[in-house]
């Protein structure tokens, strides 16, 4: 049995707390997608979780049917829930790119910041490690692997990514895997129809970056795809530090599923001039006196 990684535990504690939330018991059962919507990531990691969930014999996989859940492991007691994770991120965030967080922390340092256990505490930055947003430093505590993005990185990013990302819509070999297009519509009216929680930052910038990764892997040109995946990387603290509101979330939902309409139709020059516009649009927004990113 290969030993899950901190992401996959992370995710299978998560994917447990849904089904707590839902009232779900033995017998019922979870849908993949669904699972992956809800939580704002990709499938691939939610499937590795399920699988670590299956051998522990808490859910079993049936062929074309889903997944069904076996029983479910009692709750530690005292433990915060994932969304105190999510909201001691957020404020992480905040405090990073407002430069109220030096470039290196403690484990006890995250604790007592963000009124953390030990438990959450490791598993946030585990959580982090994993997006490769830190790195633990030899023998003692952490170090943030990005610098904070100040006004002229971030213009410099927008320049960039209007060249790369509408050309990648064009390129030749460019195709999107069978059901993406869908998957990815769902997700986004899942956002807009779900409540908006200071939380909620997180899992829009994840479905978010996957969108934009989808395009770039669909371009079959590795360069391509590497690029928009390191762009991610470098906003990803930018973006958990929300500040624009709901309503830009629905403008941010209505122009990707824009975009959307005309890859499916075959109309690949016109959603590529649609991704310029959209991203012109999003590096001209500001927040007050803060350098916002706006997620795009």
């Amino acid at each position: 049995m290969a030993m899950p990684t901190r992401l996959q535990q992370e995710i299978a504690g998560r994917i447990l707390q849904l089904v707590r939330d839902d009232a779900l018991d033995a017998g019922a059962w979870l849908n993949e997608n669904a699972t992956a919507r809800r939580l704002g990531v990709s499938r691939t990691p939610v499937r590795a979780a399920l699988d670590h969930l299956a051998e522990q014999g808490i859910v079993r996989r049936h062929l074309n049917k889903g997944v069904e859940i076996l029983k479910l492991p009692a709750e530690s007691d005292g433990a915060l829930p994932p969304e105190a994770i999510d909201l001691a991120i957020v404020r992480l965030a905040h405090e990073r790119e407002n430069g109220l967080l030096p470039d290196e922390v403690s484990e006890l340092e995250v604790m007592r910041r963000y009124d953390l256990g030990r438990p959450e505490a490791q598993k946030l930055l585990a959580r982090l490690a994993d997006l490769d947003m830190v790195e633990r430093k030899p023998g003692y505590g952490w170090r943030f692997l990005h610098e904070p993005r100040d006004k002229r990185l971030r213009d410099e990013s927008y320049r960039f990514r209007m060249v790369i990302e509408p050309m990648g819509m064009l390129e030749p070999g460019f195709r999107l895997e069978p059901g993406w297009i869908a998957e990815m519509r769902a997700r986004h009216v899942d956002a807009l129809q779900r409540p908006w929680r200071e939380s909620s930052s997180i899992a829009f910038y994840e479905m978010n970056a996957d969108f934009h990764e989808g395009l770039a892997a669909a371009t079959g040109n590795r360069y391509f795809h590497s690029a928009v995946r390191r762009q991610n990387q470098l906003r990803r603290l930018s973006n958990y530090d929300w500040g624009l509101g709901f309503e830009r979330v629905q403008v941010n939902c209505t122009e990707h599923m824009a975009m959307l309409d005309h890859l499916e139709a075959g109309e690949n020059e016109v959603a590529s001039a649609l991704m310029r516009s959209h991203l012109l649009r999003a590096s001209k927004l500001r927040l007050g006196t803060k350098q916002a990113e706006t997620t795009a």
